[in-house]
């Protein structure tokens, strides 16, 4: 075993183009670490319809670009297979460690197959990529980024030439591309040869941010905005000044791109301590909401003051928010979210004579949905201007929500007013997640065991009314590994993430509500049901 792993590894070593995980793979050989060499040549980062993920480092288990290249190749393959020879790949890419080469490298490795490509000109938000494809007729594109994970981590993201993510079959046929690919050297790289774009482009998606405003509406409402370290800022800023909005207040701490994100210890806004600094910049600035991007600029959080403070609104009071706005001012087509996402987006649509459509997790879901015009997913993703990106979109989601601040503003009322409204109209749905971080991945597989073995017949006093193994499909859904629970006033989803070593559970409770007097009763009936189904779950699952 041991001499295997050390051939297998003096490999990998004497094809790797990058000196910096060269020599971390020299030394780890040199030092004989068996217990590291075992965790990086296990196997390999699986590509799946989130493309590649993980931690940055040598051998094929880590993000580095040999297995960049790789996923490169095989990619170039598929399409050349597909019928997309000579076809353009537009590539982006964000501020991490190595993005810039994992970027380079694809655009040789496209270039050597025989595709052109074309690399956006510099660390710029994913939905820039996403609406470059079918802005420049590519047959695929690609997008560098890990989005919200942690700092030592990379991805690997691929769009077909319909600007949306890759779903199956794609993904099996491209992964079967690059397990065929013998050796590094086989695959053609030269130096030259691909297009640095200039800022067309990235003009023209500007220009159809402001296609997700009204004409005319009001453009009234403050924000505090953070970056988060990432690459939003100044894609922000120009879509803003171009709305005329007022400049939002900058996060200086975290308004530049740093790959080591060092205030925050995830760059996500839904981890607790990510909005600190925002919060404090509000609460000196007073504005009338705080806005915030992920690192590469897809998800879109928003918080209000909600009485002498500074509060978060999950994503699911924004999806619904933002949902209400477009029905007010006349949107017609689909309104489509993930199944984890809250039931109110249903109320609203069926209230306004709107088709409603659920789908899988993923924005690769929700943006092939006929005849969308507004997705979301309660991890802060909303596509609110589908035919111009078919992705979620922070900066344009932003822009939306100021739009609708900025509206209430000159009514006199705020963001909560109108939530509160909604509460009366269809009941309070109010969602909460039980989310659990592992080290050891098979504890997500002996939790799904035991639910699959002994599902529960009730939760917090509510009965199970339907139990629903996702993994056999359903009739408007295809197979994944998912448990749906539908009880008297409440709904559960349990499953494992497919981006991190998490097991997560969506549960979502409604309470009727009468008038706005009955609200506080409500929201506290609602707290107490969300606890009692958290305990109850949690011992179902053994977490």
């Amino acid at each position: 075993m041991h001499d295997d792993l050390i051939s297998k590894a003096k490999a990998w070593l004497a094809e790797d183009p990058d000196t910096e995980t060269r020599e971390e793979l020299a030394e780890l050989i040199d030092a004989g670490d068996t217990a590291e060499l075992s965790a990086r040549f296990s196997g390999t980062l699986q590509f799946g319809t989130a493309g590649l993920r993980g931690e940055l480092g040598a051998g094929p288990m880590r993000m580095n670009r040999s297995v960049v290249i790789r996923a490169a190749a095989g990619l170039a393959a598929y399409l050349k297979k597909d019928g997309h020879a000579g076809g353009l790949v537009v590539i982006g890419y964000d501020a991490r460690h190595k993005s810039a080469d994992f970027a380079r490298d694809t655009a040789a490795v496209m270039t050597g197959a025989g595709l052109r490509a074309a690399v956006l000109p510099r660390p710029l938000p994913t939905p820039v990529l996403a609406y470059a494809i079918r802005h420049l007729g590519a047959v695929a594109g690609v997008e560098v980024t890990a989005s919200h994970n942690p700092p030592r981590d990379n991805g690997y993201k691929v769009y077909l030439g319909d600007g949306s993510q890759i779903v199956p079959p794609a993904d099996a046929g491209i992964a079967a591309e690059i397990d065929a690919i013998a050796s590094l050297h086989d695959v053609s790289r030269p130096d030259a040869g691909w297009e640095i774009l200039d800022d067309a482009v990235l003009e023209a998606y500007l220009a159809r941010t402001d296609a997700v405003l009204a004409e005319g509406s009001p453009r009234t409402a403050r924000t505090v905005y953070t970056a988060m370290h990432g690459v939003g800022k100044d894609v922000l800023l120009a879509a803003f000044a171009r709305a005329g909005f007022p400049e939002p207040v900058l996060v200086a701490e975290q308004a530049e791109p740093d790959p080591d994100f060092p205030t925050v210890a995830f760059p996500n806004p839904e981890e607790p301590g990510a909005m600190d600094l925002a919060f404090a910049r509000a609460r000196a600035t007073d504005p009338d909401l705080v806005i915030a991007n992920d690192p590469d600029a897809d998800r879109c959080a928003v918080a209000v003051r909600d009485g002498a403070d500074w509060r978060m609104l999950r994503g699911d009071e924004v999806g619904a928010l933002l949902a209400a706005h477009l029905v007010r001012r006349g949107a017609r087509g689909t309104f489509a979210e993930s199944i984890v996402s809250s039931s109110l987006l249903g109320r609203i649509a069926e209230k306004a004579g709107l088709p409603h459509e659920e789908t899988l997790t993923g924005f690769k879901w929700i943006a092939r949905v006929d005849g969308l015009r507004y997705g979301y997913e309660e991890a802060l993703g909303y596509c609110v201007d589908p035919e111009g990106v078919r992705d979620k979109d922070g900066i344009t989601a932003a822009l939306l929500v100021t739009e609708l601040a900025s509206q209430l503003k000159e009514e006199g009322r705020t963001l909560l007013d109108l939530l509160d409204d909604l509460a009366v109209e269809h009941g309070l749905h109010a969602t909460d997640q039980l989310s659990v971080r592992v080290q050891d991945l098979s504890l997500i597989a002996d939790a799904m065991r035991r639910l699959r073995e002994q599902p529960p017949t009730g939760l917090a006093g509510l009965a199970v009314v339907r139990a629903e193994d996702l993994t056999r499909g359903t009739e408007k859904l295809p197979p994944t590994d998912g448990l749906r629970y539908t009880l008297d006033g409440a709904r559960v989803i349990v499953r494992p993430s497919g981006t991190e070593p998490k097991l997560k559970c969506y549960l979502e409770v409604v309470v009727p509500v009468a008038d706005h007097a009955a609200l506080p009763a409500a929201r506290a009936r609602a707290t107490e049901l969300l606890t009692s189904i958290k305990r109850d779950l949690s011992a179902a699952a053994g977490i």
